[in-house]
């Protein structure tokens, strides 16, 4: 993944108390990189996640992370996160996700996330409405409706 495969960016850097022993990232911080970078994705769009889920009882399950790991993230390293949709499923979102040292072109780390529309009394899949695949399509040329 390019930084030119990314329309949205979210910037970060990097706390000590988010360093190991070895002055790298703590693997898990990069989920928390991740999570809090697709919320402000879908700030962007316009679409505030947490009130429609209160509003409709529907919101989604992470169901799948996979992050890949290419070079080490340093203490005090300021990064740009971006997160862009690949594809939408019937219930599904995957979010492509990559990591960049601040103007940088070389991803440090990418990852994969994927969500599942989900009726919050049944916990069973709902599909994704059409108007929030318009909204993403917005953004996102490649699922446009």
């Amino acid at each position: 993944m390019s930084r030119e495969d990314f329309w949205f960016f979210h910037p970060f850097r990097v706390r000590y108390s988010e360093i190991d022993g070895q002055g790298v990232v703590f693997n898990a911080h990069y989920l928390t990189y991740f999570d809090t970078t697709i919320t402000e994705y879908f700030r962007a769009l316009g679409y505030d996640q947490y009130a429609d889920a209160q509003a409709s009882g529907i919101d989604f399950h992470v169901v799948k992370s996979l992050i890949e790991y290419k070079a080490p993230v340093r203490f005090d390293w300021e990064l740009d996160v971006g997160a862009r949709v690949a594809r939408i499923g019937n219930s599904s979102l995957v979010f492509e996700l990559a990591i960049f040292r601040k103007s940088g072109a070389d991803a440090l780390v990418t990852g994969e996330i994927v969500w599942v529309y989900t009726d919050q009394n049944t916990h069973r899949p709902v599909t994704i409405p059409a108007s929030m695949r318009a909204l993403i399509g917005t953004r996102e040329r490649h699922l446009a409706v």
